[in-house]
């Protein structure tokens, strides 16, 4: 069976699969980012497809890489991406690989591995937001991916949550979603006491008051705008994706119940928040993905059918 290499190039961790044509990972494998100005994370890239090649038995003749950033109209490189990741703008994946290799935004490749394969497959309008290191989002309008002007639709984590804070997210936004849920910012928002996302949620679940406060509050602040988004794109799913999910029970049960007392539901509508089937790996199955859309060994869903009403995991 025809397969793919998806990566996924991720502030933290870059994320590598074999992924065959009904979404199945035939292989995985995950190295650190070593995000420095040398651009050493190319080099990891590199060995890392070559490692890859080598799990699998058969033939690869295609890549799909996502990276944070904006991709050009092309899908070739990304074409803009400020402050991280040195050397990324620009750079030509197809012939540093030697292999035909799709670029897009990571959180685009998260919402088509489901989309096509996963937890929105079979709808027709949704959004999904990846939750880790920063915020990312995809939009899905009649069934396709929609990039936008610039290739940037989609970055939810940018809107505004508290317009007086003076924390500046990476395109200008004060208070954004992602410093208010992101794991880079637990550091500051904690004022210390917290080095990451797993360890302000071990204090959470310890009952330690200062936990509990500050990650109901980052909670609540994602519940605002899962409900505003509701509001401005009227989607049938919302999917969460990223490492921050892995919560699990301790992110979707106050989630819920912030949502219940946000979301504005006339006639009993109600927007699905659903936990994306591939986690963390989403980004990395998406961008294989990418390159059998492009190559047109696969589809995405134009429909979707009816769903219950609680938060899904």
């Amino acid at each position: 069976m025809k397969a793919a290499i998806g990566i996924d190039v991720g502030g933290t961790n870059i994320k590598g699969v074999v992924l065959n044509a009904r979404g199945e990972i035939l292989h995985q494998h995950t190295v650190p980012t070593d995000d420095d100005s040398a651009g050493k994370w190319r080099e990891t890239i590199f060995f890392l497809v070559g490692h890859l090649k080598q799990a699998f038995p058969g033939p690869i003749d295609l890549i799909g890489l996502s990276c944070p950033g904006f991709a050009n109209q092309a899908n070739s490189h990304i074409a803009y991406m400020p402050g991280r990741l040195a050397g990324v703008e620009n750079f030509h994946w197809e012939t540093y690989l030697n292999t035909p290799t799709y670029v897009l935004n990571d959180a685009h490749a998260a919402l088509l591995a489901e989309a096509t394969f996963g937890t929105i497959k079979d709808c027709k309008n949704a959004v999904l937001l990846t939750l880790g290191t920063g915020v990312g989002g995809g939009l899905l309008i009649n069934g396709e991916l929609h990039q936008g002007l610039g290739q940037m639709a989609g970055h939810f984590g940018h809107m505004t949550l508290n317009p007086h804070d003076d924390e500046l997210s990476l395109l200008g936004m004060p208070g954004s979603l992602e410093y208010a849920i992101g794991n880079y910012s637990v550091h500051r928002r904690s004022a210390g006491r917290f080095a990451s996302t797993h360890e302000l949620v071990a204090g959470y679940l310890k009952n330690e008051p200062f936990a509990s406060w500050l990650w109901l509050d980052s909670v609540r602040k994602l519940g605002l705008a899962l409900s505003s988004i509701a509001n401005i794109v009227s989607p049938e799913v919302i999917g969460l994706a990223g490492g921050v999910t892995k919560a699990g029970e301790a992110l979707f049960t106050p989630l819920n119940a912030f949502m219940n007392v946000y979301e504005f539901r006339p006639k009993e509508k109600q927007t699905q928040v659903r936990e994306a089937k591939y986690s963390d790996w989403a980004g990395a199955v998406g961008a294989a993905t990418f390159a059998f859309l492009k190559t047109k060994n696969t589809g995405l869903p134009v429909k979707c059918e009816p769903i219950n009403q609680e938060i899904v995991r």
